[in-house]
């Protein structure tokens, strides 16, 4: 059984579970982190020296770092589909998981969803907010040109390129701020939105994260 260690609010984790329960692999789940606290004990630090969710043990192994676990279990517990053994393949979809983590994930989480939603509204900056939904959209259309007709990154079955894009969509598409119009992006949001694993694991209520929340 696979423990994880980690809060169900994070988006990391969230990327764990929703990779753990795509692959039906048993687990064991602990709340850990923000106001749950225990990510600075002697303990979690000996698993993670950062201090930080998500964490995993798998039998003897630890393994920190959201997108080093999900590549993890990937390897080790998914098929072809969801991880090609194929190098070119495997390459032509982790480009894509790279750039959500690098160049989409600091957009969404950094400029949007920590201002709207973890910061105090009255020192919400418009202007930044406005900005950063701009720096967007032609991110967004980048992504409107790879999916396509899909249905999912990698052809007709879901990867693990497709947890690290799709995990932030739901953030996406709940955050108030000027979007733009992306039908292939939203018919493949759509499509995560009617996976059993999504809907438990991705489409969790972040209002205890809200600002003044308790």
């Amino acid at each position: 059984m696979i423990e994880v260690f980690g809060r169900p609010t994070s988006s990391n984790v969230q990327i764990v579970m929703w990779a753990i329960a795509e692959l039906d692999l048993p687990y064991l789940r602990h709340d850990i982190g923000h106001n749950f606290g225990g990510n600075q004990t002697d303990e979690f630090r000996a698993m993670n020296p950062n201090g930080l969710v998500p964490v995993i043990r798998d039998d003897q192994r630890t393994v920190f770092e959201s997108a080093a676990i999900l590549r993890y279990l990937a390897a080790a517990y998914g098929s072809d589909n969801f991880y090609p053994r194929n190098a070119g393949m495997r390459a032509e979809l982790d480009m894509w998981a790279e750039w959500i983590k690098t160049t989409f994930t600091p957009i969404v989480l950094g400029r949007l969803f920590y201002p709207l939603v973890r910061r105090d509204p009255a020192l919400i900056d418009q202007n930044a907010i406005s900005a950063a939904a701009n720096d967007l959209k032609p991110l967004i259309m980048m992504l409107e040109r790879r999916i396509g007709d899909g249905p999912y990154l990698g052809g007709d079955d879901i990867s693990f390129a497709d947890i690290m894009i799709g995990h932030l969509l739901f953030r996406y598409y709940v955050l108030d701020f000027e979007k733009i119009e992306a039908p292939a992006v939203w018919d493949y949001y759509q499509r995560l939105c009617e996976r059993p694993a999504y809907q438990k694991h991705i489409m969790v209520d972040f209002e205890s994260l809200r600002w003044g929340a308790k």
